[in-house]
This record gives structure tokens, C-alpha cells and sequence, in this order.
């Protein structure tokens, strides 16, 4: 220290001090108050932004305030080289967390806009969040001025050994990337396994994805088994599928009226019932000579997978109706059978077992 520290010294660094706690505040109050106006918007880019300023601009007006208190002492040079080191690691600090925050919203969002759903891919955004963490990491060390050259030479050593040691977690965690770059599966999906699991997909994370049941339970697959699988994914390549329903109906009927008849209840189907296609071409194919029936196949469109259970629901109670109102009979297997007494019952070739059995010439 050059020399004595005086009281005004001491006011003229308590007031910069001030100054930077208060500035911090006032412009916490205004981003929160710039966040709510952000959230009504439709565009996810300035929640983002929003977001990253509340996180790195009341710091730096606290750090702002800390290096100019600083200034306004008589430190002297060590001293002042410390507490300049200080601020500077500090808000690297706060600018790596705060890139993190940023770069992992974008992903996220990202990953949002592709899949049309809440859910998403937080393996890209935990990725992501590590490799800026590490860089901000070795930043600090640098400014420090510690040589990150040895310890980069030991993360290479080591991480060869921690590859060796953690080989399934790591085929997890590349499964998962591939699985998301191929873009074969993407949160929002539903898909069927062919070991008998299926669901809609609510995230893959670096070591399994989590396929959410109709039934709403989670079913969790490791990735390198959900790589290795025949899968069935019935969101792609579009959304929109059609289902097959079996009919039948009775011999004496007119076939023409049938396919009017059940074409009508289609077309009501997919424009009234919230799930159907309103642009499906209805279609009803008649293909087999059954027992007591003429069967026929009746194809419907739904909107995605889980709306076939209520298109079939209304279909068959609106098809049953109209079927009954036009005089058109669904059959009904019948069989015929024949019951006889036991005295009319008949063994061929019936002969006395007690008689002697004549000798063989």
C-alpha cells in the first residue's frame, strides 16, 4: 500500500460498491419483468436471451462495482494483481455458466422444434453443457496461469483407461448419437420393438431412452438395444396412418348398398371424431366367402397412432347402428348339431365275440 487509507477513500469505494449491488438489482427486476413479456411470444430465441442476461448481467455490475472499489484504494501492485486475477476468474465463471445456460437452451430448443413435443433429446444438450463447461474450466486455469499442456497430457492418459472401464457406458452414450443423428427416432415418436415394447419416446439420454406406454408407465431401453432391434416407428415419415377393420356380413345382402352404406359411415367418422382424417379417401374392399359371411376390409385414417382406438370405437357403434336402421345383418356363427338316441346308433361290422372262430383250411 502507497499509503494510508482515508475516510474518503473509504466512501468513494463503498459508494462504487453500492453502486454495482444497486445496478445488479435494478436490472434483475427489469429482466424478469422482460421475461414475462418474452414468454408471451412464440419465438423461444429471446426466452433464451432473456434467460442468459438475468444470469450474467446482475454479476457483472456486482463485479463492476467490486474492480472499481478496488480502484479507489490505494492497494498496492500484489495486492491489486490478486484482487484484479479474482474478478477476472469470477466472471469468467459467471460467462461460462451463463454460455452454458444459452447454447444448451438453443439445443434444447432445437430439439423441441423437430419433435413438436415437450420432451427432448437432453443428450446433445448434457453434451453440449460439459464441452463449454471444460473449455471455461481451462480458461480459468490459464488465467490463473496455470499450464493446462500437462494436464491435457493426463485427461489423454486417463481417458483411455476410463474409456477401457466404462465400454458399455460408452456404446450407450454413441448408440444414443447415432440414433439421433440417423434421425431413425426422435422424442415424440411411437414406437414398437420387436420384443413386444412400445410407446411413445420421451427422451434419449446419453445412456437409455425412455419410451412412455398408453398405459402411461415408463418402459426404460438402453440405447445399444434400441440400435440393435427391429423397431417399427409409426410416426415417420409422417404422422398420419391408416388402420384395417374386418367385417362381415350376410349372404342374402346387397352389396352395393353394404360398400354406400359403410362408405358413408367413413366419411362421418374421419370429419366428425376429433383424431380422424378428413382428407382420407374412404375405402371398402370386399375379399372373402366365409362360413356365414361375406368379409370385407374397411380402411380408416387417423391423425396418429393413439386416435385408432377412438376412430374404431365410433366406427363400430355407428356402422352397428346404421346397419340395423338399413336392414343389413352382421350373421353370426351357427352351427348344426345332430343328437341321436343310443339305441339308433349303429357299429358296423358287429359279430359275436363268444362264437368259435372257424379253422383255417
Amino acid at each position: 500500500m502507497n499509503r494510508v487509507v482515508t475516510l474518503h477513500d473509504l466512501i468513494v469505494a463503498g459508494a462504487a460498491l453500492a453502486a454495482g449491488v444497486v445496478a445488479g438489482l435494478l436490472l434483475r427486476v427489469a429482466l424478469r419483468w422482460l421475461g414475462k413479456h418474452a414468454l408471451r411470444t412464440r419465438w423461444s430465441g429471446d426466452d433464451i436471451l432473456v434467460d442468459a442476461l438475468r444470469a450474467v448481467v446482475p454479476w457483472a455490475a456486482l463485479t463492476g462495482g467490486l474492480a472499481a472499489a478496488a480502484a479507489a484504494l490505494p492497494l498496492t501492485a500484489p495486492v491489486g494483481h490478486t484482487v484484479n486475477r479474482t474478478l477476472m476468474v469470477l466472471l469468467i465463471l459467471v460467462v461460462t455458466l451463463t454460455a452454458a445456460r444459452v447454447i444448451t437452451g438453443v439445443v434444447k430448443a432445437l430439439a423441441q422444434s423437430r419433435s413438436g413435443v415437450a420432451g427432448s433429446a437432453t443428450i446433445f444438450a448434457n453434451i453440449t453443457r460439459i464441452i463449454v463447461l471444460a473449455m471455461g474450466f481451462l480458461v480459468v486455469l490459464q488465467t490463473l496461469g496455470i499450464s493446462i499442456a500437462p494436464l491435457l497430457t493426463a485427461l489423454g492418459v486417463g481417458g483411455l483407461a476410463v474409456a477401457l472401464a466404462l465400454q458399455d457406458t460408452l456404446a450407450n452414450l454413441f448408440a444414443g448419437v447415432h440414433i439421433l443423428a440417423s434421425k431413425t427416432v426422435q422424442p415424440g415418436d411411437y414406437i414398437r420393438l420387436s420384443s413386444g415394447e412400445e410407446g411413445y419416446v420421451v427422451d434419449v439420454n446419453w445412456r437409455n431412452t425412455v419410451v412412455r406406454q398408453l398405459s402411461n408407465n415408463l418402459v426404460i431401453i438402453p440405447n445399444t438395444q434400441l440400435a440393435g432391434t427391429n423397431m417399427t416407428n409409426f410416426t415417420r415419415p409422417e404422422q398420419k396412418l391408416t388402420i384395417l377393420l374386418q367385417v362381415g356380413v350376410a349372404y342374402d345382402s346387397d352389396l352395393d348398398q353394404v360398400e354406400r352404406v359403410t362408405t358413408e359411415v367413413i366419411d362421418s367418422v374421419m370429419k366428425d371424431v376429433n383424431g380422424g382424417d378428413p382428407d382420407h379417401e374412404a375405402a371398402v374392399r370386399f375379399h372373402t366367402f366365409g362360413d356365414s359371411r361375406i368379409g370385407f376390409t374397411v380402411i380408416l385414417g387417423v391423425g396418429e397412432f393413439s386416435d385408432q382406438y377412438r376412430i374404431k370405437h365410433e366406427f363400430i357403434k355407428r356402422l352397428h347402428q346404421r346397419y340395423r336402421d338399413e336392414g343389413i345383418r352382421i350373421p353370426s356363427p351357427a352351427r348344426t348339431v345332430a343328437l341321436q338316441k343310443p339305441e339308433e346308433i349303429v357299429i358296423p361290422h358287429q359279430r359275436d365275440l363268444s362264437a368259435p372262430v372257424p379253422p383255417v383250411p
